[in-house]
């Protein structure tokens, strides 16, 4: 079963009844997702709890040595919520994606039996996606917000393949765009990324994943470059 990877984060994370689960992979289904789709949200799973996990352990390492007491951060949960629903509505055509797909997280996990804060957590940062700033309305964002931030943007850091199998599934969700539209438009989203301090939120500490995406982004600046 394709989806029993998810099926399982599901119901560990989420919720047992599957009604729900049904409902949002269907979202994920939908066949105008060339790259916001099912494969996208397993990933964004799987790398989010190997980002939580790394995370805790380099916590725990570091209170053995200096004898202190390690808190947990990471809402792993929550974490794993708005994976699922961070892109639930997708349509290239506009631009309230992420507020949308935050709304139907409040009323789904509401009535899976979520507590309000926990409801208004995944809420936000589903929000947070919209823009993928370490800081949201001027504040540093929370560990699970980065958590999750990084997770979706993982794939900037890719092997070339991978990365360029991302590009092209981005270019067919947007074949509505003119070629000149679309060049302009992406060249804009690339540097809003490559011109920042850090790509991934800091207190993750991935040099080589703000490596590795830094390199494919610049390569593809220079594609777009060269094709316009």
């Amino acid at each position: 079963m394709e989806d029993l990877e998810l099926r399982v984060a599901w119901q560990q994370h989420v919720a047992i009844d599957m009604h729900e689960f049904d409902a949002v992979l269907a979202r994920h289904r939908e066949p105008h997702r060339r790259y916001h789709g099912e494969r996208h949200v397993r990933w964004v799973v799987r790398h989010a709890q190997h980002l939580a996990a790394q995370h805790l352990a380099a916590h725990h390492l570091a209170a053995h040595h200096l004898d202190t007491e390690v808190a947990q951060p990471i809402d792993l949960g929550a974490v794993i919520a708005a994976a699922f629903y961070h892109d639930a509505v997708y349509d290239p055509l506009v631009s309230d994606n992420e507020s949308a797909s935050a709304r139907l997280a409040s009323d789904v996990l509401t009535r899976c039996g979520w507590n309000t804060e926990r409801v208004e957590a995944v809420a936000k940062m589903i929000e947070a996606t919209a823009g993928h700033h370490e800081t949201n309305d001027g504040e540093a964002v929370d560990l699970s917000t980065a958590v999750l931030l990084a997770a979706d943007l993982a794939v900037l850091a890719a092997d070339p393949a991978g990365y360029s199998a991302y590009v092209n599934g981005i270019r067919l969700e947007y074949a509505h765009a003119a070629e000149t539209d679309w060049l302009t438009g992406r060249s804009a989203v690339l540097h809003n990324f490559i011109d920042r301090e850090r790509i991934f939120p800091g207190e993750l500490d991935l040099p080589e994943w703000e490596a590795r995406a830094r390199a494919n982004i610049a390569a593809e600046l220079a594609a777009l470059g060269a094709s316009s």
